[in-house]
């Protein structure tokens, strides 16, 4: 099966160029084709694409907003921002894309990224969580569907606990926004949850009365190893590996 692809751009002649240039490379899927961020929305959530090549310029939703909600609906798919112009923001959407591309490059520079980016689908997956209370039950959610894709329900219920456990932590204790991130070696599942707020988690043993305090306790329990690591900047990365079956 090639790697299965959603056009996004408000111009038929630009998809059609796109689109004819993957058929004449091979190894491509195009499912569908959407002309403004509405249907790019809705299609990817049908869809459940491999790829996402995205215009920023949509007529009916701006550019952030529509990348947001793919990311929602299609949390698997990979982004691929192919724009008519540079953005003001273009720092926080390469932070949240797999690549941006200006459409005065070269076509072939295109298709070789989407092709070197559609191959790495199968061993890793983000998801960009807000600071809300919401976020935890959003990462059970992607931690479900991507285990199961990877066919690993044997580690489905420790997996979940885990990310929502790291995820709680992020937003409660560090009041921050975070992305978690999947990814398969093949040993182990490995769950990385990043986050932009000051200190460090550390277990530590909870009173019998306490409703908190026991998050870490249990993902160092349920995992083979776990740790922190402090990112340049502000900001740090907890990890947590569970060992894949034999």
């Amino acid at each position: 099966m090639g790697i299965r692809v959603l056009l996004v751009d408000d111009v038929v002649d630009v998809r059609r160029l796109v689109r004819t240039a993957l058929r004449v490379r091979g190894g491509f899927e195009v499912l569908g084709e959407a002309g403004d961020g509405s249907e790019a929305v809705r299609l990817a959530e049908s869809l459940q694409p491999d790829l996402v090549v995205l215009d920023l310029g949509l007529p009916d939703i701006a550019g952030r907003d529509v990348l947001t909600h793919i990311r929602d609906v299609s949390p698997v798919s990979k982004v691929v921002v192919f724009s008519g112009a540079d953005t003001p923001d273009r720092s926080w959407i390469t932070e949240r894309v797999d690549g941006f591309v200006l459409k005065d490059s070269d076509l072939e520079y295109l298709v070789d990224l989407l092709e070197s980016v559609g191959q790495r689908r199968d061993n890793e997956a983000t998801l960009d969580l807000p600071r809300a209370s919401t976020s935890a039950g959003a990462a059970r959610r992607f931690v479900t569907q991507i285990v199961t894709e990877w066919k690993l329900e044997q580690l489905l219920d420790d997996a979940v606990l885990v990310a929502s456990e790291l995820a709680t932590n992020a937003v409660t204790h560090a009041d921050s926004s975070c992305r978690i991130r999947l990814s398969l070696s093949p040993a182990a599942l490995r769950i990385d949850v990043i986050d932009e707020g000051a200190g460090t988690p550390d277990p530590r043993a909870a009173g019998s009365t306490d409703e908190h305090g026991r998050g870490l306790l249990l993902v160092a329990a349920l995992t083979t190893a776990w740790g922190l690591e402090v990112l340049p900047g502000d900001g740090k990365l907890v990890w947590a590996e569970l060992t894949r079956p034999t």
